[in-house]
């Protein structure tokens, strides 16, 4: 069983905001995929389905980012998701906008949803895909991320979501080093 989780905020307030990119990768995979039907439980809206014969988990926590972790912990307890098939989805202010970097491990680059997310798993070794949101040191790291998208910001993720579309595709036919391969690349 694997468990995508996309990181964002919970609540229309924080629709198109950037740290809200996790979410809008999971809603752009599920609209490709023509699938529906998020279900409720332990604070999180959830898509359970079939990929390949495997069953897969699409996790959107409906906690505030610093809180997600809790939610992550609470559906890998229940549903028993090995570490090695999380996939974490989240922004990254180091990255430009139309970027993105698959990651195995690593730490949290001062992001409080992954924070989050080590305390809660004991672990900094499951999977992500970090998406760029570019970085304004004139404006405060909290209204920064919780600030919206431009149009032309909208318009790259848009782009660059068929690229994530295809990671996850092949994320369930191959093995997160082969994805690392193929799919990262320097900033553009």
């Amino acid at each position: 069983m694997k468990l995508i989780v996309g990181l964002g905020n919970p609540g229309r307030d924080y629709d198109n905001t950037r740290h809200n990119v996790g979410f809008m990768m999971i809603d752009n995979y599920l609209n490709y995929k023509n699938l529906s039907g998020f279900k409720s439980k332990f604070d999180g809206l959830y898509l359970d389905t079939n990929i390949n014969g495997e069953k897969v988990i699409f996790l959107k926590p409906q906690k505030y980012m610093n809180l997600s972790g809790e939610v992550v912990r609470d559906f890998v307890n229940f549903f028993k998701i090995d570490i090695k098939d999380i996939l974490v989805i989240s922004d990254d202010l180091d990255l430009k906008v139309g970027n993105f970097k698959l990651k195995s491990n690593g730490s949290s680059g001062g992001h409080n949803g992954l924070k989050n997310i080590e305390l809660h798993l004991g672990t900094r070794e499951y999977n992500r895909i970090k998406v760029g949101i570019n970085n304004d040191k004139t404006i405060s790291t909290p209204d920064y991320v919780l600030g919206k998208f431009s149009k032309d910001d909208i318009d790259t993720l848009n782009n660059i979501s068929l690229e994530i579309n295809n990671i996850l595709d092949d994320y369930f036919t191959h093995t997160f080093d082969y994805l690392v391969s193929r799919y990262n690349r320097k900033n553009r």
